[in-house]
């Protein structure tokens, strides 16, 4: 008869909560008890977040960060040049820390996350977009990853791999770690491009942000800089794929 027994506590049990439910109340919990997911604290979503969810400090400054430049000013700074474009990749199959794996191998991609469909297409759009608008693009600089010069391929037809774009082959970064990055991607961020012309840097979130304190989301994203000619850069604006082509 045990089992019988457990099964009617049960049913009393969820229909007591039910009835406390409605009428507004709450059931306890003994004090050693974790309060369950529904009644923990979490940090408030930045805008068009998601409900619930713990954001980084990276993501909240991508979430909250403003224009600079929008619309037509952005993009007639564009068409005048002196901008460094840092694009995050385009979407991927799926989002995870290949860098760590020990069987990926940077000269197969096979091994490597790959675009997906959407990636594929948000590429060349971005291509599209830049011939359309003209916005004159002089080098073209990407880390190994294949989805890295893959993206600048198809937008722009021409890529330039550097391996200081190439994340460290850790899934969690030590301070030191993080530092490393930043030397590596912050002369390419502050080098200034030819005259009339801009740079474009397709590389991946973790080195962003590392010289930026923002973590580009979602994949596709792009951040305009304007190197100061001190070592050092303003930033602009932030594009999504589908944004170049309305600007």
């Amino acid at each position: 008869m045990t089992q019988p027994n457990q099964a009617i506590k049960l049913v009393m049990a969820l229909g007591l909560t039910a009835t406390l439910a409605a009428c507004g109340g709450e059931t306890a919990t003994n004090g050693d008890q974790s309060p369950t997911a529904e009644s923990s604290p979490t940090t408030e979503s930045p805008e068009g977040g998601e409900e619930g969810k713990e954001y980084s400090e990276g993501e909240k400054a991508n979430a909250e960060f403003k224009d600079k430049l929008s619309g037509p000013e952005l993009l007639s700074a564009l068409q005048k040049g002196g901008h460094v474009i840092y694009f995050r990749h385009a979407q991927t199959e799926k989002d995870y820390a290949d860098q760590a794996d020990p069987k990926m191998k940077l000269d197969d991609c096979e091994t490597q996350r790959k675009l997906n469909d959407l990636g594929i297409q948000q590429s060349k759009d971005i291509g599209a977009a830049f011939t359309e608008k003209k916005i004159p693009v002089d080098k073209v600089i990407t880390s190994e990853y294949c989805r890295a010069w893959k993206t600048a391929d198809l937008a722009f037809g021409r890529h330039e791999k550097n391996p200081k774009l190439n994340f460290l082959p850790f899934e969690d970064y030590t301070d030191e770690q993080v530092e490393e990055m930043k030397a590596n991607v912050t002369p390419l961020l502050t080098a200034a491009p030819e005259d009339g012309k801009n740079t474009v840097i397709v590389g991946h979130d973790d080195l962003f942000e590392a010289a930026t304190g923002i973590y580009p989301d979602p994949q596709g994203i792009a951040y305009v800089l304007t190197p100061d000619g001190s070592g050092g850069f303003t930033l602009q604006a932030n594009v999504l794929p589908d944004e170049w082509a309305k600007l």
